[in-house]
């Protein structure tokens, strides 16, 4: 009996063993043909095809298959939406929501939120359906942590370069606002949460900094612009401007030329000549992520510092 190509039976690359058997190929040697021809396994009955690479949308696409009344939600449909997220360098589980309130889990790796959708809510892109921006940020609020979900929010609501890709803002603010109101399940902490949040911010590694200071009780100004004595306009992270002390975050991309590089000392001597400058600090995505409370430390001695400073030609910062 001649069996149908492996290939033919597979759906955008993605094969279920399910179908294969259905067109005879029987159980025994359908793996160690799938094996023999250099199928991936993606997860228990499902295969990427030869020379695709197993990426998020493929392992969506896997689980969509046997579950098509699912939608993609919260971390997944952030990353298809390319919304920056914490901890993008780890491995996290495909998320769905089922609006049937039916399914509570699919397999390992697969995280399904039962809850209702309205049909606005939905989208269609590259195949899938899932959730939109708006509601795809109003349920990271919901479920939190509080970090992650502002540090979404605020990557929505601005410009970015995502990978390669640079990104337009994706929602409003009074938009998420809006959706949060539509559900009474965690909106009260979530709409405290959107407040926190900061479309200003450059980076997630600004982001998380800012709340590391709102944490300590400092609250400085975000992207605060800054005149040179000849007149040029500069911009810093973050200005506590009756101290005079500015604070940059270096995010984790490097300078990448000799340049760029050049430019960059050139942008902060600029910005130490501004006359709201008295002192500049400077800090790593490193020491955002790993060692905040040294960041915030040097802000306060710094700060400290600089109050005690007679020399200050507006005198001391007002208490």
């Amino acid at each position: 009996m001649e069996r149908t190509d492996l290939r033919a039976l597979a759906d955008r690359g993605v094969l279920l063993t399910s179908r294969a058997v259905e067109a005879g190929w029987p159980r025994r040697s359908l793996t160690r043909a799938l094996r023999a021809e250099g199928w991936t396994r993606l997860r228990q009955g499902a295969w990427a095809e030869p020379g695709r690479d197993p990426d998020l949308l493929t392992h969506l696409r896997a689980v969509l298959l046997r579950e098509p009344r699912l939608i993609v939600s919260h971390g997944s449909a952030a990353a298809l939406w390319r919304i920056e997220m914490l901890g993008g360098g780890r491995k996290a589980p495909l998320e769905f929501i089922d609006p049937q309130l039916v399914l509570r889990g699919v397999s390992d790796g697969v995280r399904v939120h039962r809850m209702p959708l309205s049909t606005r809510d939905v989208v269609e892109r590259q195949g899938l359906r899932l959730t939109n921006p708006t509601r795809t940020l109003a349920d990271l609020l919901r479920r939190g942590p509080r970090d992650e979900a502002i540090v979404s929010v605020d990557s929505a609501l601005t410009y970015r370069r995502v990978g390669r890709v640079r990104r337009a803002p994706l929602t409003r603010y009074d938009e998420i606002e809006a959706a949060l109101e539509t559900t009474l399940q965690g909106s009260a902490r979530a709409r405290n949460w959107l407040r926190l949040t900061d479309p200003l911010a450059g980076s997630p590694a600004e982001t998380v900094a800012r709340l590391r200071m709102y944490d300590a009780d400092l609250h400085p100004e975000s992207q605060a612009e800054l005149r040179t004595p000849d007149g040029s306009r500069r911009v810093v992270d973050f200005l506590f401007r009756a101290a005079g002390l500015g604070v940059e975050i270096e995010g984790y991309a490097y300078h990448g030329t000799r340049d760029a590089h050049r430019r960059d000392v050139a942008r902060f001597n600029q910005i130490l000549r501004c006359p709201e400058i008295r002192s500049l600090l400077r800090f790593s995505a490193e020491d955002v992520f790993q060692c905040p409370e040294h960041m915030v430390e040097e802000i306060r001695a710094t700060l400290a510092a600089l109050a005690g400073d007679s020399l200050w030609p507006w005198g001391p910062p007002a208490s």
